[in-house]
């Protein structure tokens, strides 16, 4: 009982779904119909890529990138590198799989460095460019999976809607960058590169984990019928190559997206609690995504939201902003802090502090173009 309690309160947002699906279950007694409304088809695409992605890290499949970062000796380039190597990978990898690669490695480049003053700066921006640069793509976060599963738009039409907001962040956060080292943009660092080499043996696992990311991307862009049949391969080819693998793979994000699937296919059921959130949320989707992800984060939030929405854009934009706010606010921000503390134990409450200084002046000024763009619609 003990460990499940630890466990529990380990998995905060695991506990507060089963919690919400619970309760939604007593308000609305379980039918068929509402399990034929969960989105199958975006849990099936979430499991194959939190497999794959498990497989890039097995086999250090992003080395290159380790390695080049750790040829470079200027703090303004190097971070600029860090910044923008999270930025560009969260598009393909997600969010958190981004930082994961780059969040230890900028420890362990400035740590070697003796640059640890620009530890927590640097990744705060880390952090923000895994929220803002995965947003540009349907598969760069969990929740843009989620909603382009319900949206009928092409890939195309998706990521045109979402590039301006893209696009600024990626100035605005050279602009941070270049603020940080503003009394001495050529300041150098001896660095000293993590490279884990690459084995003979684990050629054929890097190609096979690459084919079938290619494999999901196609699944997600040309949203096939047959996307059991993929869930099915990839999981059959990962067993082959290494099925020790499949025991490591995030299965509480799984559960977690099923919990709120069912809570909010539960509230949607109901006719009076529907009614009430849909005058409460319609006309409002912008701010009541960045409001409620900052008690139960953008993901979940995003599926809760989504019955009772009529303006698309604002949805989408409100919750590729709220990650802006707090560390509740997005999952991601919940592993930065993880990363750091492990490294740090005693320095928590620092992280708090400059994360959401650094965090929040960036929020305040996107905010509000933000809003003024969700009036753009998406289809």
């Amino acid at each position: 009982m003990k460990k499940v309690l630890t466990f529990l309160k380990k998995e905060l947002m695991l506990t507060l779904s089963v919690l919400a699906a619970v309760i939604a279950l007593v308000i609305t007694p379980p039918t068929l119909q509402l399990f034929r409304d969960i989105d199958w088809r975006t849990l099936g695409t979430l499991l194959m890529m939190l497999c794959v992605l498990e497989g890039f890290k097995h086999e250090n499949v992003l080395n290159p990138v380790v390695r080049l970062a750790s040829h470079l000796t200027h703090m303004t380039s190097l971070s600029l590198f860090l910044v923008f190597g999270v930025f560009f990978t969260s598009m393909f990898v997600t969010n958190d799989v981004s930082l994961i690669i780059f969040v230890p490695l900028t420890i362990l480049l400035f740590r070697n460095g003796h640059k640890e003053q620009y530890i927590l700066p640097v990744i705060s921006m880390e952090n923000i460019a895994a929220i803002r640069g995965s947003m540009l793509m349907p598969f760069g976060s969990p929740q843009n999976l989620f909603l382009y599963g319900q949206a009928d738009v092409t890939a195309w039409h998706f990521m045109l809607h979402m590039l301006p907001l893209c696009a600024a962040s990626a100035v605005l956060l050279i602009c941070f960058i270049f603020f940080l080292y503003r009394k001495n943009p050529k300041e150098e660092i001896a660095s000293e590169g993590r490279e884990e080499a690459w084995t003979d043996e684990g050629k054929v696992r890097r190609i096979a984990y690459l084919l079938l990311f290619a494999l999901i991307i196609a699944v997600i862009v040309t949203r096939t019928s047959l996307w059991p049949f993929a869930v099915i391969l990839v999981l059959a080819v990962i067993a082959i190559l290494d099925r020790r693998l499949l025991l490591q793979v995030d299965y509480v994000l799984i559960v977690t997206f099923f919990c709120f699937f069912v809570f909010s296919s539960s509230i949607a059921a109901n006719a009076r609690i529907a009614e009430v959130l849909r005058k409460a949320v319609a006309g409002h989707e912008y701010w009541w995504a960045i409001g409620l992800s900052q008690i139960i984060s953008n993901v979940p939030a995003t599926i809760v939201l989504y019955p009772f929405t009529e303006n698309f854009a604002g949805l989408i934009y409100g919750a590729d902003t709220a990650g802006l706010c707090s560390q509740i606010g997005s999952l991601a921000s919940v592993i930065n802090y993880r990363i750091y503390v492990r490294e740090y134990p005693g320095n928590g409450g620092k992280f708090v502090k400059v994360f959401t200084l650094i965090s929040w002046a960036f929020f305040l000024i996107v905010v509000i173009p933000g809003y003024l763009l969700s009036s753009w619609k998406f289809f």
